[in-house]
Protein backbone atom coordinates (compact mmCIF):
# COMPACT_ATOMS: atom_id res chain seq x y z
CA UNK A 1 0.00 0.00 0.00
CA UNK A 2 2.80 2.70 0.35
CA UNK A 3 4.38 1.80 -2.31
CA UNK A 4 1.27 2.02 -4.34
CA UNK A 5 0.97 5.40 -2.90
CA UNK A 6 4.34 6.43 -3.31
CA UNK A 7 4.37 6.21 -7.12
CA UNK A 8 1.15 7.72 -7.42
CA UNK A 9 2.73 10.73 -5.59
CA UNK A 10 5.44 10.21 -8.32
CA UNK A 11 2.87 10.27 -10.65
CA UNK A 12 1.42 13.66 -9.17
CA UNK A 13 4.41 15.11 -9.19
CA UNK A 14 6.06 14.11 -12.31
CA UNK A 15 2.52 15.72 -13.74
CA UNK A 16 2.89 18.84 -12.31
CA UNK A 17 5.98 19.74 -13.47
CA UNK A 18 5.24 18.42 -17.12
CA UNK A 19 2.52 21.11 -16.79
CA UNK A 20 4.58 23.67 -15.17
CA UNK A 21 7.42 23.26 -17.98
CA UNK A 22 4.73 23.63 -20.90
CA UNK A 23 3.12 26.71 -19.26
CA UNK A 24 6.55 28.32 -19.00
CA UNK A 25 6.76 27.40 -22.44
CA UNK A 26 3.25 29.03 -23.30
CA UNK A 27 4.21 32.16 -21.68
CA UNK A 28 7.23 33.25 -24.31
CA UNK A 29 5.33 31.56 -27.20
CA UNK A 30 4.26 34.95 -28.18
CA UNK A 31 7.50 36.77 -28.04
CA UNK A 32 9.09 33.71 -30.10
CA UNK A 33 8.51 34.83 -33.89
CA UNK A 34 9.91 33.34 -36.97
CA UNK A 35 12.70 34.90 -39.21
CA UNK A 36 12.37 34.48 -43.03
CA UNK A 37 15.44 35.81 -44.97
CA UNK A 38 17.60 33.79 -47.27
CA UNK A 39 17.92 30.54 -45.52
CA UNK A 40 15.67 28.54 -43.86
CA UNK A 41 13.44 30.15 -41.44
CA UNK A 42 14.91 31.06 -38.02
CA UNK A 43 13.77 32.27 -35.08
CA UNK A 44 13.40 35.42 -33.43
CA UNK A 45 13.17 36.75 -30.17
CA UNK A 46 10.97 40.13 -29.29
CA UNK A 47 13.30 42.41 -28.04
CA UNK A 48 11.76 45.97 -27.70
CA UNK A 49 8.65 47.54 -28.75
CA UNK A 50 9.27 47.15 -32.75
CA UNK A 51 13.20 45.22 -32.38
CA UNK A 52 13.47 41.23 -33.03
CA UNK A 53 16.70 39.99 -32.18
CA UNK A 54 17.97 36.75 -33.95
CA UNK A 55 21.16 35.77 -35.72
CA UNK A 56 23.04 37.15 -38.32
CA UNK A 57 24.22 33.97 -39.85
CA UNK A 58 20.64 32.59 -39.68
CA UNK A 59 19.17 35.04 -41.62
CA UNK A 60 22.47 35.03 -44.02
CA UNK A 61 21.43 38.11 -45.61
CA UNK A 62 20.73 42.30 -45.66
CA UNK A 63 18.19 42.63 -47.16
CA UNK A 64 14.62 41.05 -47.93
CA UNK A 65 14.13 40.06 -44.61
CA UNK A 66 10.42 39.27 -43.11
CA UNK A 67 8.95 38.17 -39.95
CA UNK A 68 6.28 36.06 -39.04
CA UNK A 69 4.05 36.25 -36.05
CA UNK A 70 2.03 33.33 -34.77
CA UNK A 71 -1.28 34.64 -36.35
CA UNK A 72 0.62 34.17 -39.56
CA UNK A 73 0.47 37.83 -40.22
CA UNK A 74 3.99 38.17 -42.52
CA UNK A 75 5.65 41.56 -41.65
CA UNK A 76 8.73 43.30 -43.45
CA UNK A 77 11.65 43.70 -41.69
CA UNK A 78 15.26 45.63 -42.08
CA UNK A 79 18.48 45.20 -40.19
CA UNK A 80 19.22 47.77 -37.93
CA UNK A 81 22.81 46.17 -37.30
CA UNK A 82 24.93 43.18 -35.93
CA UNK A 83 27.16 42.68 -33.61
CA UNK A 84 30.40 40.93 -35.18
CA UNK A 85 31.60 39.54 -31.23
CA UNK A 86 28.03 37.23 -30.97
CA UNK A 87 27.10 37.59 -34.74
CA UNK A 88 24.20 38.59 -32.97
CA UNK A 89 21.22 41.00 -35.64
CA UNK A 90 18.73 43.48 -34.78
CA UNK A 91 16.00 43.86 -36.95
CA UNK A 92 13.29 46.88 -36.94
CA UNK A 93 9.79 45.88 -37.55
CA UNK A 94 6.66 48.20 -38.18
CA UNK A 95 3.50 47.44 -36.52
CA UNK A 96 5.19 44.37 -34.72
CA UNK A 97 2.69 44.86 -31.77
CA UNK A 98 4.18 42.45 -29.91
CA UNK A 99 5.18 42.48 -26.05
CA UNK A 100 9.12 42.03 -25.09
CA UNK A 101 10.39 38.43 -23.94
CA UNK A 102 10.73 38.68 -20.05
CA UNK A 103 14.49 38.62 -18.96
CA UNK A 104 14.69 35.59 -16.34
CA UNK A 105 15.29 36.98 -12.47
CA UNK A 106 17.08 34.43 -11.76
CA UNK A 107 20.98 33.33 -11.93
CA UNK A 108 21.43 30.37 -14.12
CA UNK A 109 23.46 27.85 -12.40
CA UNK A 110 25.26 24.44 -13.66
CA UNK A 111 22.58 21.54 -13.53
CA UNK A 112 19.04 23.99 -13.88
CA UNK A 113 16.42 22.81 -15.44
CA UNK A 114 16.10 24.66 -19.08
CA UNK A 115 14.29 24.83 -22.25
CA UNK A 116 15.14 25.88 -25.85
CA UNK A 117 11.99 27.25 -27.71
CA UNK A 118 11.91 28.34 -30.58
CA UNK A 119 9.76 28.14 -34.05
CA UNK A 120 9.71 25.54 -36.74
CA UNK A 121 9.61 26.12 -40.76
CA UNK A 122 5.63 25.87 -40.48
CA UNK A 123 5.68 28.57 -37.53
CA UNK A 124 4.72 26.15 -35.00
CA UNK A 125 6.52 26.71 -31.66
CA UNK A 126 9.20 23.86 -31.08
CA UNK A 127 11.10 23.24 -27.94
CA UNK A 128 13.28 21.37 -26.39
CA UNK A 129 14.20 20.11 -22.93
CA UNK A 130 17.72 19.56 -20.75
CA UNK A 131 19.81 21.13 -18.16
CA UNK A 132 22.47 23.45 -17.89
CA UNK A 133 25.92 21.61 -18.27
CA UNK A 134 28.49 24.13 -18.63
CA UNK A 135 28.69 27.99 -17.87
CA UNK A 136 31.92 29.32 -18.63
CA UNK A 137 34.32 31.78 -21.29
CA UNK A 138 35.24 33.92 -22.99
CA UNK A 139 34.55 32.09 -26.48
CA UNK A 140 36.66 33.55 -28.67
CA UNK A 141 34.48 34.06 -31.99
CA UNK A 142 37.81 35.34 -34.28
CA UNK A 143 41.55 36.33 -34.16
CA UNK A 144 40.33 39.77 -31.66
CA UNK A 145 36.68 38.94 -30.55
CA UNK A 146 35.37 36.85 -27.82
CA UNK A 147 32.36 36.25 -25.55
CA UNK A 148 32.95 37.08 -22.15
CA UNK A 149 30.35 34.08 -20.70
CA UNK A 150 28.57 31.21 -22.55
CA UNK A 151 26.30 28.77 -21.54
CA UNK A 152 25.95 25.24 -23.09
CA UNK A 153 23.03 22.90 -22.81
CA UNK A 154 22.07 19.51 -23.21
CA UNK A 155 18.57 20.57 -24.84
CA UNK A 156 18.65 19.43 -28.13
CA UNK A 157 18.61 22.30 -30.77
CA UNK A 158 19.05 22.46 -34.82
CA UNK A 159 19.78 25.44 -37.15
CA UNK A 160 16.31 26.62 -36.26
CA UNK A 161 16.74 26.91 -32.74
CA UNK A 162 19.06 29.91 -33.79
CA UNK A 163 18.05 33.20 -32.43
CA UNK A 164 15.63 31.14 -30.18
CA UNK A 165 15.31 31.46 -26.49
CA UNK A 166 16.51 29.25 -23.55
CA UNK A 167 14.20 29.61 -20.73
CA UNK A 168 14.10 28.93 -16.88
CA UNK A 169 10.79 26.43 -15.77
CA UNK A 170 9.28 30.04 -15.08
CA UNK A 171 9.24 30.90 -18.95
CA UNK A 172 11.90 33.50 -18.27
CA UNK A 173 14.99 33.98 -20.77
CA UNK A 174 18.41 32.93 -19.75
CA UNK A 175 20.08 33.78 -23.17
CA UNK A 176 19.38 33.46 -26.94
CA UNK A 177 20.51 29.60 -28.95
CA UNK A 178 22.64 30.17 -31.55
CA UNK A 179 22.47 26.10 -32.65
CA UNK A 180 25.82 25.42 -34.45
CA UNK A 181 26.17 29.38 -35.47
CA UNK A 182 29.25 29.96 -33.36
CA UNK A 183 32.55 27.90 -34.14
CA UNK A 184 30.52 25.13 -34.81
CA UNK A 185 29.42 25.08 -31.03
CA UNK A 186 25.90 24.96 -29.38
CA UNK A 187 26.02 27.78 -27.09
CA UNK A 188 23.61 29.96 -25.67
CA UNK A 189 24.21 33.98 -25.47
CA UNK A 190 23.58 34.86 -21.90
CA UNK A 191 20.83 37.49 -21.99
CA UNK A 192 23.08 40.21 -20.44
CA UNK A 193 25.09 39.70 -22.60
CA UNK A 194 22.55 39.01 -25.78
CA UNK A 195 21.05 42.30 -24.35
CA UNK A 196 24.09 44.29 -24.55
CA UNK A 197 25.27 43.78 -27.95
CA UNK A 198 21.64 44.73 -28.93
CA UNK A 199 21.79 48.17 -27.47
CA UNK A 200 24.95 48.69 -28.83
CA UNK A 201 23.77 48.27 -32.20
CA UNK A 202 20.27 49.90 -31.74
CA UNK A 203 23.15 52.98 -30.47
CA UNK A 204 25.52 52.70 -33.18
CA UNK A 205 23.94 50.43 -36.28
CA UNK A 206 26.12 48.56 -38.45
CA UNK A 207 24.29 47.04 -40.82
CA UNK A 208 27.33 48.09 -43.03
CA UNK A 209 29.58 45.17 -43.48
CA UNK A 210 33.11 46.20 -44.20
CA UNK A 211 34.20 45.17 -47.30
CA UNK A 212 37.55 45.85 -49.67
CA UNK A 213 37.57 43.72 -52.55
CA UNK A 214 40.66 41.61 -51.46
CA UNK A 215 41.20 38.34 -52.51
CA UNK A 216 44.60 37.52 -50.84
CA UNK A 217 46.28 34.16 -48.93
CA UNK A 218 48.64 33.89 -46.23
CA UNK A 219 52.50 34.08 -46.87
CA UNK A 220 55.76 33.79 -45.70
CA UNK A 221 57.54 37.00 -46.32
CA UNK A 222 61.98 36.66 -47.80
CA UNK A 223 64.14 37.81 -45.59
CA UNK A 224 64.79 40.84 -47.11
CA UNK A 225 60.88 41.79 -46.92
CA UNK A 226 60.96 40.73 -43.36
CA UNK A 227 64.07 43.30 -42.56
CA UNK A 228 62.05 46.13 -44.17
CA UNK A 229 58.31 45.33 -42.61
CA UNK A 230 60.02 43.79 -39.07
CA UNK A 231 56.99 40.83 -39.96
CA UNK A 232 57.87 37.43 -40.81
CA UNK A 233 54.36 36.52 -42.49
CA UNK A 234 51.60 38.71 -43.70
CA UNK A 235 48.27 38.63 -46.65
CA UNK A 236 49.51 37.93 -50.40
CA UNK A 237 47.26 39.91 -52.42
CA UNK A 238 46.43 37.49 -55.21
CA UNK A 239 43.01 39.55 -56.78
CA UNK A 240 41.49 42.96 -56.48
CA UNK A 241 37.87 43.06 -56.99
CA UNK A 242 36.98 45.50 -60.04
CA UNK A 243 35.32 48.82 -58.97
CA UNK A 244 35.56 47.97 -55.09
CA UNK A 245 37.46 50.51 -52.31
CA UNK A 246 40.97 48.36 -52.73
CA UNK A 247 40.83 49.18 -56.48
CA UNK A 248 40.06 53.00 -55.98
CA UNK A 249 42.78 52.74 -53.75
CA UNK A 250 45.23 51.61 -55.82
CA UNK A 251 45.99 48.33 -54.29
CA UNK A 252 47.88 46.21 -56.47
CA UNK A 253 47.96 41.94 -57.54
CA UNK A 254 51.03 41.36 -55.72
CA UNK A 255 51.20 44.08 -52.54
CA UNK A 256 51.71 42.50 -49.48
CA UNK A 257 49.16 43.78 -46.82
CA UNK A 258 50.80 43.82 -43.75
CA UNK A 259 47.87 45.97 -41.53
CA UNK A 260 44.63 47.62 -41.64
CA UNK A 261 44.90 50.89 -39.43
CA UNK A 262 48.18 49.87 -37.68
CA UNK A 263 46.43 45.60 -36.64
CA UNK A 264 48.48 43.41 -38.16
CA UNK A 265 47.27 40.91 -40.63
CA UNK A 266 48.05 37.60 -41.32
CA UNK A 267 45.56 35.82 -42.83
CA UNK A 268 41.64 36.40 -45.11
CA UNK A 269 40.49 36.11 -41.73
CA UNK A 270 42.17 38.61 -40.09
CA UNK A 271 41.06 41.16 -42.59
CA UNK A 272 37.40 39.98 -42.56
CA UNK A 273 37.68 40.34 -38.28
CA UNK A 274 38.63 44.05 -39.24
CA UNK A 275 36.04 44.89 -41.41
CA UNK A 276 33.66 43.56 -40.18
CA UNK A 277 34.25 45.14 -36.35
CA UNK A 278 35.28 48.62 -38.31
CA UNK A 279 32.20 48.90 -40.77
CA UNK A 280 31.76 50.31 -44.24
CA UNK A 281 32.26 54.29 -45.17
CA UNK A 282 34.96 55.02 -42.82
CA UNK A 283 38.43 56.30 -43.94
CA UNK A 284 41.32 53.65 -43.22
CA UNK A 285 44.96 52.96 -44.25
CA UNK A 286 46.26 49.39 -45.16
CA UNK A 287 49.56 49.33 -44.64
CA UNK A 288 51.54 47.06 -47.69
CA UNK A 289 54.80 45.95 -48.66
CA UNK A 290 55.09 46.73 -52.29
CA UNK A 291 58.83 45.28 -53.26
CA UNK A 292 60.60 45.78 -50.24
CA UNK A 293 59.26 49.21 -49.38
CA UNK A 294 56.74 49.81 -46.81
CA UNK A 295 54.18 51.94 -48.38
CA UNK A 296 50.81 53.37 -46.37
CA UNK A 297 47.51 52.78 -48.90
CA UNK A 298 44.21 55.72 -47.62
CA UNK A 299 41.22 53.46 -48.39
CA UNK A 300 37.74 53.97 -47.67
CA UNK A 301 35.84 50.77 -46.32
CA UNK A 302 33.36 49.69 -49.03
CA UNK A 303 30.23 47.91 -48.31
CA UNK A 304 30.34 44.03 -48.85
CA UNK A 305 27.34 43.36 -51.71
CA UNK A 306 24.63 41.98 -50.98
CA UNK A 307 24.57 37.45 -51.72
Amino acid sequence: MIAVVGICHDRVMLNELSNHMADAVAAVTSSVIQVQGHRRPATGLVHSDGIVLSTMRAIGSEDGLHVRRSDGTVLDAELVGWDPTTTLAVLRVKNLGLSPVRASSGTPRVGHLVMAVARSWSNSVTASAGIISVIGGPLRTGRRRAIDEVIRTTAPMHDGFSGGALIDTSGGLLGVTTATTIRGTTVVIPTQIAWAAAQRVIERGQARRGYLGVMGQPVKLSESQAASSGRESALLVVGVAPGSAAASAGVLVGDVVLALDDTPTDSPEDLLDLLAVQGAGRGATLKVLRGNAVVDVPVTIGERPAR
